[in-house]
């Protein structure tokens, strides 16, 4: 049986626990359609990049299922006429294990922390640069060489 991904933004006009009753009813429309639920995520409220219908934030949510071809169309026009969800897509995907999607987030993990351990050595340094004092300036060579200046005939 194909394997599909569904990624799914509840409007934020709901509250968390309401955001997840509306989730079990979107898992509710797979089964109803003969398939079969394999992985869920939750990645919560989040800002939208752009207002969508009205909406500046909304609550994110992923979920893997087997289904026939023919009620995948079936489940994207359930998903297109609800006024619950905002915005939604679903696409063919290889079947995971759990041990793969686990590697993948530990894999994600270790990369989010590399990139905040060079964001904050990279800020340390330019703390470092900005702290350097500047060198010391000599005023018996300045005073000297404002008196050469004065001196000249050709100030105009």
């Amino acid at each position: 049986m194909p394997h599909y991904e569904v990624l799914f933004i509840v409007s934020n006009r709901f509250s968390d626990d309401e955001a997840k009753e509306v989730v079990k009813n979107y898992h509710q429309i797979i089964t109803k359609n003969n398939g079969t639920i394999t992985y869920t995520e939750e990645w919560g409220k989040k800002k939208l990049s752009y207002p969508i219908k009205g909406f500046q934030y909304g609550y994110y949510f992923l979920a893997e299922f087997d289904c026939e071809g023919e009620k995948v169309s079936k489940i994207n026009d359930e998903f297109r006429l609800s006024t619950e969800i905002i915005r939604h897509i679903i696409v063919a995907k290889e079947a995971r294990t759990i041990e793969e999607i686990k590697e993948e987030k530990r894999k994600a993990e270790e990369k989010a922390i590399a990139k905040s351990k060079a964001k904050i050595e990279a800020d340390t340094k330019e703390e470092r640069e900005v702290q350097k004092p500047k060198a010391e300036v000599n005023l018996k060579d300045l005073d000297e060489k404002l008196d050469r200046i004065l001196e000249t005939d050709d100030l105009l």
